[in-house]
C-alpha cells in the first residue's frame, strides 16, 4: 500500500508541475491572441519578434485573471495549505520517514526554471533597450537619465509597455518556484517556515511591482533572473548527480541578490527626494520592509551557521537547495 501511495504521489507532483507550466503557457497564448484580434494580422510567422513584443502588452495583463488581488491571495493561500496539508499526510501515512523517489522530476524543474529565467532576462533587457532609445527625446527635456530611469519611474506610469509584459511573466514564474517546498516535503519529511515564508512574499512583492508600477523592478527582474539562471543550473548540475560546490553556493548566490536590491533600494529612496517622487513609492516602502525581513534571516542564518550555530530551520531549506 505504501508503494502505491508513493507512486501515487509521484504522479500527483508531475502533474502538478505540468500545471503550473501549462498555465504559463495559456495565459501567453491569450495575450497572444488579444493582440491579433485588435486588426492585426492574423498570420503569426508575418510578425517579427519586435512588432510581437510591442501588440502583447497592450492588453490583457492588467485585466487578466492572474493579475487580480483575489488570485494572488486565493493561490498564496492555497499554497501554504497544499504544503500543510501534504506535510501531515505523509507524517501519518510513512512514519519511517524514508524519501519518496521523485526521480528525474527536479533536475527537469531546474532546468526549465534555468531557461525560463534566462527567456525573462533577455526578454526584459531587449524591451527596455527599445524603451530607452524610444523615449530618450522625453528624458532630455527632463533632465533625466537612462541610470535614473532604471530606479525611478516617473509618477503617473501605468503598468503598460513592453517592460511590464515581461514583469508579468516574472510574476507567473514566481508559482513554479513553489514546487521546491513540495519536492523538500517529499524527500525530507520537513516542512520550514523559512520556505513557506519566503515564497509566499517573493510572489507578494512581484505582484506589487506589476500592480503599482513600483520603481526600481527592471534592476530587480534582471538582477533576479541572472542569478536564479545561475542557482537552478548549480541545482541541475547537482540534481544529475555532479559534485557540489564545497561552500553554500545557494546562499551565497540569494545574500549577493539581497544585497545588490539593498543599494538599488537605496538608489530610490534618494532620487525619490532629489527629483520630487518615484512612481509606486507606498509599494516601494512595503517591499523594502519584505526584503529587509527576508535579509535579516539570511544574514542570521549566515552569522550562526559561520559560528558553528546551526539553525535547522533554515539550514534544511537553504543548504539542500530548496529556497
Amino acid at each position: 500500500m505504501a508503494r502505491e501511495a508513493a507512486r501515487g504521489l509521484h504522479l500527483g507532483v508531475s502533474t502538478f508541475f505540468y500545471f503550473f507550466l501549462a498555465f504559463i503557457l495559456v495565459q501567453l497564448h491569450g495575450l497572444a491572441t488579444a493582440s491579433l484580434s485588435r486588426g492585426q494580422p492574423r498570420t503569426v510567422m508575418k510578425l517579427t519578434v519586435r512588432e510581437v513584443g510591442r501588440e502583447l502588452y497592450l492588453v490583457g495583463i492588467s485585466q487578466s485573471w492572474g493579475n487580480t488581488w483575489f488570485f494572488l491571495f486565493t493561490s498564496i493561500a492555497a499554497y501554504v495549505i497544499f504544503s500543510l496539508f501534504l506535510h501531515l499526510f505523509l507524517c501519518l501515512l510513512f512514519r519511517n520517514r524514508r524519501p519518496l523517489p521523485l526521480g528525474p522530476i527536479p533536475a527537469v524543474h531546474s532546468l526549465s526554471m534555468v531557461l525560463i529565467s534566462l527567456t525573462i532576462f533577455t526578454g526584459i533587457l531587449l524591451s527596455a533597450a527599445a524603451e530607452i532609445r524610444e523615449t530618450r527625446w522625453f528624458w532630455r527635456r527632463n533632465k533625466t537619465t537612462t541610470f535614473q530611469w532604471l530606479l525611478c519611474f516617473p509618477l503617473g506610469t501605468r503598468p503598460s509597455g513592453r517592460v511590464f509584459f515581461w514583469s508579468y511573466i516574472f510574476y507567473l514564474s514566481r508559482f513554479l518556484h513553489t514546487l521546491r517546498t513540495f519536492f523538500s516535503i517529499l524527500r525530507r519529511r520537513r516542512l520550514s517556515f523559512f520556505q513557506l515564508f519566503n515564497h509566499s512574499i517573493l510572489i507578494f512583492m512581484s505582484f506589487l511591482w506589476l500592480e503599482f508600477s513600483q520603481s526600481f523592478q527592471v534592476l530587480a527582474i534582471l538582477f533576479t533572473t541572472f542569478l536564479y539562471s545561475v542557482v537552478y543550473g548549480y541545482r541541475f548540475w547537482t540534481a544529475i548527480g555532479l559534485p557540489s560546490a564545497c561552500f553554500p553556493f545557494v546562499v551565497s548566490c540569494q545574500i549577493l541578490l539581497l544585497g545588490c536590491n539593498v543599494l538599488c533600494h537605496v538608489g530610490v529612496l534618494l532620487l525619490h527626494f532629489m527629483k520630487g517622487g518615484c512612481n509606486g513609492i507606498g509599494a516601494w516602502v512595503f517591499n523594502s520592509v519584505l526584503n529587509a525581513a527576508i535579509l535579516f534571516l539570511f544574514l542570521n542564518f549566515y552569522v550562526k551557521n559561520r559560528n558553528g550555530v546551526k539553525d535547522t530551520e533554515i539550514l534544511d531549506s537553504l543548504k539542500n537547495n530548496d529556497s
